[in-house]
């Protein structure tokens, strides 16, 4: 990997955290979906999970909450969207189906913590559940919006981007 790749890499984490910092007085209500769907189109699968583990890593640290129990499921929340993107979507660039797994992501993110927020609290899995239901519908309706109404201008001034600073990203695919 180049060191301009590695440095591309470390800024778009960079943006992942500031943006979900800004947004964090709203919960569930974020940009952290559609860029990562947005890097995800533009890296390989492992370049993905690598800024991923670095975003959370970072989060984390940044909240205080070096927790596994809060760590692992973010992780794997995260990285479900490069393991849908690059097996059951296919690399799909289709606006209308990247939306529609936008809104299933809301709650699919939320059932990941289940069970390590059982192991935490000690509460039941249906009372965390219940009380889940309101932040994974405002997360996926936040998806759904985001990148219904982002995901194709994004998409086209990264490319663009990425075209005029000649980055050796894998392009072949956003055309």
């Amino acid at each position: 990997m180049s060191v301009r790749k590695m440095t591309t890499m470390a800024v778009l984490t960079s943006i992942l955290l500031v943006q979900e910092q800004l947004l964090t007085f709203i919960p569930n209500v974020q940009f952290t979906t559609l860029l990562v769907l947005l890097f995800v189109t533009h890296f390989t699968f492992k370049e993905s999970m690598i800024m991923l583990l670095v975003y959370v890593f970072l989060d984390s640290l940044w909240m205080g909450a070096l927790n596994p129990l809060i760590m692992v499921p973010m992780y794997l929340g995260w990285a479900l969207i490069p393991m849908f993107y690059h097996t059951v979507l296919k690399r799909t660039q289709n606006v209308h189906v990247l939306a529609l797994f936008g809104l299933f992501m809301g709650s699919l993110y939320g059932f990941v913590f289940v069970p390590f927020a059982v192991l935490q609290t000690g509460v039941s899995a249906q009372v965390y559940i219940l009380a889940d239901i309101p932040f994974q519908i405002v997360m996926g309706l936040s998806n759904f919006m985001t990148i219904y109404w982002l995901y194709a201008p994004l998409k086209q001034r990264f490319k663009e981007a990425a075209l005029h600073q000649s980055w050796s990203l894998e392009l072949t695919h956003l055309n």
